[in-house]
């Protein structure tokens, strides 16, 4: 019993420095042994151990009792109660260690594999982060391009602006000499008639005067 407890002792002190101690890649296999064993009907095996290690602890505790009791009484111990009361401690003592190694086997497991999830989950949220940037990054490329091409069509709406006000002046210019070319046009056509007018009076005198002068030859 004593040789098998030292041997499950030796196991596990040997798990939990391989758990806290990362050498190569038996961290690994280790937390994926412990993740089988924790798998199926491993919790009720493991158990059902852990509670028959308890009883004989408890068991041990008992009879070292007794034996301390039995030796009060009597005043002396015999050596056979002497080696009786130190195989039920080195039992007691090497069940109890090995009960609390396998107690801090699965808080590592347990803590680890946290860790690790929490790693992993860290690594997704920096991509997330990453990408996140990245996508900043390219807004602010396209905002700034879209920056410059408004600049340029703001400079272009300026200068079509620019343009149209001159096409307007040149228009409103050429209006007002059309206005004035039309005005005298009629100026002249008035003119024109009254020189019509002053024609045809100065026909109808000269017609009066041949027609006296004709009178007077005759």
């Amino acid at each position: 019993m004593i040789q098998l407890l030292f041997l499950v002792l030796f196991l596990e002190g040997a798990v939990a420095l391989l758990m806290m101690v990362k050498i190569g890649p038996l961290r690994e296999l280790t937390m994926r042994g412990l993740d089988q064993l924790k798998a199926g009907k491993g919790p009720a095996t493991v158990k059902t151990l852990a509670c028959t290690m308890s009883v004989i602890f408890l068991s041990s505790i008992a009879n070292i009792l007794k034996i301390q009791n039995r030796g009060a009484k009597l005043g002396t111990v015999t050596p056979m109660d002497q080696v009786l009361w130190r195989t039920h401690l080195l039992e007691a003592s090497l069940i109890g260690y090995s009960l609390f190694l396998a107690l801090v086997i699965d808080r590592l497991h347990y803590y680890l594999r946290k860790l690790s999830n929490l790693k992993k989950k860290a690594g997704v949220s920096n991509e997330e982060v990453e990408k996140i940037k990245k996508e900043h990054l390219h807004w602010k490329e396209n905002e700034e391009k879209a920056s410059v091409e408004i600049k340029k069509m703001q400079e272009e709406i300026a200068t079509l602006t620019e343009k149209l006000q001159k096409t307007k002046s040149e228009f409103q210019e050429q209006e007002k000499r059309a206005t004035s070319a039309e005005a005298h046009v009629v100026a002249l056509q008035k003119q024109s008639e009254e020189l019509l007018l002053e024609y045809d009076r100065l026909l109808e005198d000269n017609q009066v005067l041949q027609a006296q002068a004709l009178s007077y030859r005759g």
